[in-house]
């Protein structure tokens, strides 16, 4: 690790110099490259830095402390060792999560969809309370939250939903919500009070770039309908409902909450180009060949990435083995402790495969 730490310092310092350079800040293009570059560099170069400067007061203090002459200079000295010696290792730690690959798409805005699965309205029901949550949670952080389909049950209850969640950092947050999520719970339909085990399944999507994506019109089928469900007169008298087909793959859009077709073609496009990253994604990891199975699975209850138990008021989020209480709490959207736990696993593998 420190290896690695001391060329990409050293590389720091070669694009500076390069920078300075009057043949390089005459050509923009190439001067913009190499800003960028050590744009991507300031923050580790500076911890390491700070690292250092720490390793080194450190070992001073300690030469001070181990000096017998002054008593009183020595306690200070070993006051000092104590704090530098937390500073280091929170340093350390700070440089291990750094150094840990970023995942490219971390910053982008999310394309989110909560779908009821095993357990019929129950599980629509669930799913519902999903959607708050992360609603709740998006409101937290200052992220608006826009509902691009929805399909409510009779109950009240969600068979679908997907929405557009926009703000800086959004999937490198809520990309852990992906999977399969398992209530077990007293449903309202249960007149018998027993337990009840129901699914929904989150799929969190990077929103796609125009750049990352080019979508070919003949590749297209758009059709025109209307709208059914609630909305009011216009949108169920008013063709305005889109369905957007990509031909070639088959995966199908569609969006018909806004009053306005063009509107309406938009938000399907958007989420049939998210849908069509989705695949590219998981092609080029090949983990696997239905792309759009991978994050949810089939709904199964044995294909769970986490339980809430009504009964216990508690969470397990069985990918890091992770329990917490306070169920209300969570639903309410206070998820920033479940998802730092999963986020720091996920550097630890990161940070691990490449020092490996």
């Amino acid at each position: 690790m420190w290896d690695r730490l001391e060329e990409t310092e050293k590389r720091y310092e070669e694009l500076t110099r390069e920078m300075g350079r009057p043949d390089v800040a005459a050509d923009f293009q190439r001067l913009q490259a190499l800003a960028k570059e050590r744009a991507s560099l300031d923050d580790i170069v500076e911890l390491y830095r700070q690292y250092k400067r720490t390793e080194a007061a450190l070992a001073e203090a300690r030469t001070l402390a181990e000096d017998g002459s002054d008593p009183e200079l020595a306690a200070l000295a070993r006051d000092e060792s104590a704090r530098l010696a937390q500073d280091r290792e929170r340093l350390e730690e700070e440089i291990r999560l750094a150094l840990a690959p970023k995942d490219r798409y971390d910053e982008r805005d999310v394309i989110m969809e909560v779908r009821a699965a095993a357990g019929g309205e129950e599980a629509a029901l669930f799913a519902a309370d999903l959607f708050r949550m992360y609603t709740r949670y998006a409101e937290r952080h200052n992220w608006p939250v826009e509902v691009m389909s929805s399909h409510p049950s009779d109950l009240g209850g969600l068979k679908e939903i997907i929405c557009e969640v926009r703000g800086k950092g959004a999937y490198s947050r809520l990309k852990y919500e992906s999977g399969v999520h398992r209530v077990q719970r007293i449903p309202v339909t249960e007149a018998g009070g027993r337990i009840h085990t129901s699914t929904a399944t989150v799929a969190v999507l990077p929103e796609a770039d125009e750049v990352d994506l080019k979508l070919d019109e003949n590749d297209l089928r758009i059709d025109i309908f209307h709208a059914g469900g609630h909305g009011g007169q216009n949108v169920n008298k008013v063709a305005t409902a889109v369905r957007v087909t990509h031909i070639p793959t088959g995966i199908v859009a569609v969006c018909q909450d806004e009053r306005s077709q063009l509107k309406n073609k938009t938000r399907a496009l958007t989420v049939l180009r998210a849908r069509l990253l989705d695949v590219e994604q998981r092609r080029q990891q090949a983990e696997i060949t239905e792309a759009r199975r991978a994050q949810v699975g089939s709904g199964d209850r044995a294909e769970k990435v986490r339980t809430y138990n009504f009964p216990q008021d508690r969470l397990t989020d069985h990918r890091i083995g992770l329990t917490v209480h306070n169920l209300p709490a969570i639903l309410d959207g206070d998820l920033d402790a479940i998802i730092d736990a999963l986020a720091s696993e996920d550097h630890a593998k990161r940070l691990q495969e490449s020092l490996a």
